[in-house]
């Protein structure tokens, strides 16, 4: 079989063709790239994206960079020298794209009443992940998750089975909310910050999905002109439904997929949830990409003229670490911009639509491969 054309090309730049870049200031991504190191030196490389970069040639230019604390000038300097960016561009001419996500912070109760009674649910033990050696004949290979029974595996109940109860009885609560649309959102962000009314707060992070894929409730909107596509955001979603509660499970239903969590320590509380690259993101500075394309952990400078309210009016141009993925992040200039925690970061993340441009840093010692 003849394998597809790649749907992206790279083109060699120089760092003053990134606009912006001298006006950035890359420092904070220093601690993320040491951590990224650790998880390839000590627990366990990246898988190589179609892309072709490396876990081991990210690990080696890591290990390029200067200890300790370091000012913008000394950052940018040190990806000057050990890097070369290169623009991502789709071949079929579009420009890339980016959104925003955030960690919500929740009020939950730990046990369930009248007014707490929406679950987060811990991991089925029903639950297991498919590969080639055991997904069921016929089941599209987008499905990674599959429920075992005594008859073998078949796909994961969906959204709404378990909203009707599925998974009671299990010991699988996590904590109760008080809105099925704040767990919904909760599910769409992939984590959350749990506020219990002691004031405690604990994390809870991704840990699988029931396996069916990702149907956004806001294009259904759209299509039944209840939103306009101009204006559509997280915010706008938010009011429909507020002002449609009658409706409010029948869109949810839309979305078959179902995420279920597992706790995590809140260890700093300046910086996020550990994503799928197993490091904390970076408030501001990590990005979800397509992670069949791309290698965790890499640099990618983020450049949208008309993306301006996550920096006081100026256009976004900021170098970021790739260390999440997402099932609605799909292509080669295609990104999620992680904004941090909370209110504040979920009202900046809900509006971000924004055409984008993407370049890589593609360290010197494999920028021969790719024509640099």
């Amino acid at each position: 079989m003849t394998e597809a054309a790649p749907q992206y090309r790279l083109q060699r730049k120089e760092f003053a063709d990134l606009p912006g870049w001298r006006d950035d200031d890359p420092s904070a991504l220093f601690h993320g790239m040491r951590a990224c190191l650790r998880q390839i030196r000590d627990v366990k490389p990246y898988k190589t994206g179609a892309l072709g970069l490396t876990a081991a040639e990210l690990a080696d230019f890591i290990e390029k960079a200067p200890a300790g604390d370091l000012d913008a000038t000394t950052a940018r300097e040190f990806f000057e020298a050990h890097a070369t960016p290169s623009l991502v561009s789709r071949t079929d001419g579009n420009q890339g794209f980016v959104t925003a996500f955030y960690e919500p912070e929740i009020e939950v109760s730990p046990t369930r009443d009248e007014v707490w009674k929406y679950p987060f649910y811990r991991r089925p033990r029903d639950l297991v992940d498919l590969d080639d050696r055991n997904r069921p004949p016929g089941l599209d290979s987008s499905y990674m998750f599959g429920r075992k029974t005594a008859d073998g595996i078949t796909t994961y109940p969906e959204r709404r089975e378990i909203d009707e109860g599925l998974l009671e009885g299990q010991g699988l609560e996590i904590a109760y909310a008080r809105s099925k649309v704040d767990v919904f959102f909760v599910h769409v962000q992939g984590a959350a910050r749990l506020r219990y009314p002691d004031g405690a707060i604990r994390r809870i992070t991704y840990a699988a999905k029931a396996g069916h894929s990702f149907s956004a409730i806001g294009k259904l909107l759209i299509d039944r002109r209840d939103l306009d596509p101009a204006t559509v955001s997280m915010q706008s979603i938010r009011a429909w439904l507020a002002s449609n509660p009658a409706k409010v499970d029948e869109v949810l239903w839309h979305n078959r997929s179902y995420i279920f969590f597992r706790d995590a320590e809140v260890t700093d509380a300046a910086l996020g949830p550990i994503a799928a690259a197993k490091v904390p993101l970076i408030p501001g500075r990590s990005l979800a990409v397509d992670r069949q394309i791309h290698t965790f952990g890499f640099p990618f400078f983020i450049h949208s003229e008309t993306l301006t309210h996550l920096d006081d009016g100026k256009s976004f141009a900021r170098l970021m670490l790739a260390l999440d993925t997402g099932s609605a992040i799909v292509g080669p200039a295609r990104g999620d911009i992680f904004t941090g925690s909370g209110d504040v970061a979920g009202e900046r993340a809900g509006t971000v639509r924004n055409p984008a441009d993407f370049y890589i840093l593609i360290p010197n010692t494999a920028a021969g491969r790719y024509g640099a």
